[in-house]
């Protein structure tokens, strides 16, 4: 008798977490998604789209660690990039998830040479602060047959 309570309640639980946990994918997707379309319009990334904190990042040019904030937004000359295949992992459902995608298209940074080719595998943990998911860290690697930036600092 016990076990079939037990099943019976695994049972009626389960539609409630998978709710939960589609709630924190599909809030990261659709940031993720509306970041690429500010970038694209606006050729700079969203405003608050880093954790108040800062972030920590690898870049796809290579190169060390870098310490980045809103403040070190990289501005473009011309950027046509598309997120493509998210999947997004939640670590503590409702505050901390990591995304995987693939980063694709083209850009110019301002004073940097275009990269016509840009294509990137990428790997961003984001935070949730108040109502907005925020990014915290990000390492973007570029796929073999695509490059990265060619910007090394900012």
């Amino acid at each position: 008798m016990k076990k079939h309570l037990l099943l019976v309640l695994f049972i009626l639980l389960t539609p409630a977490f998978a709710v939960a946990q589609s709630a924190t994918v599909r809030e990261v997707t659709e940031t993720i998604m509306e970041n690429s379309r500010y970038l694209n319009e606006n050729r700079t990334p969203a405003p608050s789209s880093y954790s108040s904190e800062g972030a920590l990042e690898f870049w796809s040019s290579g190169g060390l660690m870098n310490e980045v904030n809103d403040r070190d937004a990289t501005e473009f000359d011309m950027v046509n990039v598309k997120a493509k295949h998210i999947q997004v992992l939640p670590i503590v459902e409702g505050r901390v998830a990591v995304a995987h995608y693939y980063s694709e298209g083209a850009m110019k940074p301002k004073g940097f040479a275009g990269v016509s080719d840009y294509l990137t595998r990428v790997s961003q943990v984001y935070v949730k602060e108040g109502e907005r998911w925020v990014i915290r860290s990000s390492h973007w690697s570029p796929v073999a047959a695509g490059s990265g930036t060619t910007q090394t600092v900012q």
